[in-house]
């Protein structure tokens, strides 16, 4: 028996699509995206970034990994981001109702202290719900600058469920397209009722990293180059396994401030 390669191809011709569309549509938010986290990690920042659902990914991409460096602050919530166990304690529908109570978000960012050169990255596919619109709004009023990452055909065509009548398009000073359409599932197969495949995920990572590398070049003209976490297979064992450690060390470093500790001096690579 032989498989069809139709779906697949279809799914790869547009998870291609979304990634021309964010060059070609997406490049001015970017810059000007890079040019505020840039500013903040400049001046001894963070770049704060919040996202629930499979929104986490993005947060993710951005830091830790290979290829990236501190200067960004995951805040991934479990509550809401937790769901491979789908079903029994930690499900699915616990964090899908959690993501809906508004002022739960506030009580998130309670837990942190911002800064005056602290910035704010939002990721929701849809940018409707209500704790991403609480931890907009909340920033905004903290006076940080917001970036939103969202499918734009998808919050638009969604509705406001906050009570401020918001979506996050609405309060954001940056928006970012992450080129996904409504609904986000790209592939239709004959059949099946309702399409496959999203593609959200594709734009987020596209994203995400163009910003990332607009970044640590900014910061390398400036003077201040990042200690990116670089894998032992470009430069050893040894080499790798330090870089991480002196990485590590410096995001504890710039990360204590959201608890109350010092402001952190922006470091370099050496």
């Amino acid at each position: 028996m032989t498989l069809d390669p139709a779906p697949m191809l279809d799914y790869l011709e547009r998870a291609e699509m979304i990634v021309r569309r964010v060059r070609e549509t997406q490049m001015p938010a970017i810059l000007e995206a890079a040019l505020i986290c840039t500013n903040t990690i400049a001046a001894g920042g963070l770049v704060h970034l919040f996202g629930t659902g499979h929104s986490r990914i993005p947060i993710e991409e951005i830091f830790p990994r290979h290829g990236s460096f501190p200067g960004f602050h995951p805040i991934v919530e479990l509550s809401l981001t937790y769901h491979n166990p789908v079903v029994g304690p930690n499900g699915q529908r616990q964090a899908m109702f959690l993501e809906k109570v508004e002022g739960f978000g506030r009580v998130i960012l309670r837990n942190f202290v911002f800064g005056p050169h602290d910035s704010f990255i939002i990721f929701s596919n849809s940018g409707v719900n209500q704790v991403v619109i609480d931890v907009a709004l909340e920033a905004k009023t903290r006076g940080m600058p917001v970036i939103a990452v969202v499918s734009v055909a998808h919050c638009q065509a969604s509705t406001p469920r906050h009570s401020s009548g918001k979506r996050l398009i609405d309060c954001a000073d940056v928006t970012i397209d992450n080129c996904a359409p409504a609904g986000d599932a790209l592939v239709t197969i004959e059949g099946l009722q309702y399409p496959v495949g999203p593609g959200s995920t594709i734009g987020y990572a596209a994203v995400v990293n163009a910003l990332k590398c607009l970044v640590a070049a900014e910061l390398t003209k400036r003077g201040q180059p990042p200690l990116v976490l670089t894998s032992s297979v470009l430069i050893g064992s040894a080499a790798s396994e330090e870089l991480f450690e002196r990485t590590y060390d410096e995001y504890r470093a710039r990360v204590a401030q959201v608890y109350g500790g010092g402001r952190s001096t922006p470091q370099t690579s050496r």
